[in-house]
């Protein structure tokens, strides 16, 4: 009997979101009056009252669910995690709820990674596709098939739901033999690049410096991260699994899977959004 924890990533976020937390809870209001002042802005105007376009600009994004995330987690003290995972962005939050990393240091290393994945957007125009109902060894190999581009398989979500990510060219390219292999849907998706593949490469070294100069320390419980799904406590190792996590894909299936091998009979989301809780439930009906 083991309770999992697991945190959104980026596309949760809403406008308001948040708001509720910082007008009826004391340690709340002061979190997020210390983030505003770590990132230099007020990022809870944004994110109790900014509009959707507001909202969807990186640097506003990843900080707004990672705050929304953490600050709800640590607010509750009934919280107490077996084991814990999040996707892709969602990673910092669960180091955050493990004691890896403090609230402060997460947030540092949220803000310098929406930043180092702006710039890098800019380098490399680039995008991400949905694809649905096609298993995941025919998503690689039409991916391998595609060549003078960078197409990758980029998100494991559940079985059948899969985001690859590269080149426009080759996400268009990909689209079209994805439809002509038999997937149900394979579309362009309203992202600013093509996270988790090796067009991060820039985001991913100015990342790794921040990374390796943040302290990190060993996890009170297991994380499950992202580059291979596997559970993680010390802090040598999860530094370097997430500094390899933006140009590698988010194994979000495998994860839900090994926590459950792993005794996992509750998950909670934590955070903005109901997307993990539908993923967990195709990846896990029993549950």
């Amino acid at each position: 009997m083991k309770h999992a924890f697991v945190f959104p990533g980026q596309g949760a976020q809403f406008s308001g979101m948040g708001k509720n937390l910082y007008d009826e809870n004391a340690q709340a209001k002061e979190l997020f009056e210390q983030a505003n002042e770590i990132l230099g802005f007020r990022i809870t105007d944004v994110m109790f009252t900014g509009t959707d376009e507001a909202l969807k600009q990186t640097n506003v994004t990843q900080p707004a669910v990672f705050l929304h995330s953490v600050i709800q987690f640590l607010c509750n003290p009934d919280y107490r995690p077996d084991m814990v995972a999040g996707h892709s962005l969602g990673e910092f939050s669960a180091l955050v709820a493990n004691k890896t990393l403090s609230f402060a240091d997460g947030l540092k290393l949220v803000a310098q990674r929406a930043a180092a994945m702006q710039r890098a957007c800019e380098i490399n125009p680039s995008t991400m596709a949905a694809v649905l109902g096609l298993d995941d060894a025919t998503v690689e190999k039409v991916c391998s098939e595609i060549t003078g581009e960078v197409v990758v398989a980029a998100n494991y979500n559940c079985p059948g739901q899969l985001v690859i990510s590269g080149s426009i060219a080759g996400i268009q390219d990909a689209c079209e033999k994805m439809k002509a292999a038999g997937a149900k849907r394979a579309l362009v998706l309203q992202v600013g690049g093509a996270f988790h593949s090796p067009l991060m490469a820039p985001a991913q070294e100015e990342l790794q410096a921040a990374i390796e100069s943040t302290n990190f320390s060993n996890a009170l419980c297991p994380v499950y991260q992202n580059v291979d799904a596997k559970p993680y406590t010390a802090a040598a190792d999860i530094k370097q699994n997430l500094i390899k996590q933006l140009t590698a894909p988010v194994r979000w299936t495998q994860t839900v899977q090994n926590m459950v091998a792993d005794g996992a009979t509750q998950f909670t989301e934590v955070g903005p959004g109901t997307v993990l809780t539908g993923l967990v439930k195709k990846i896990a009906p029993g549950l």
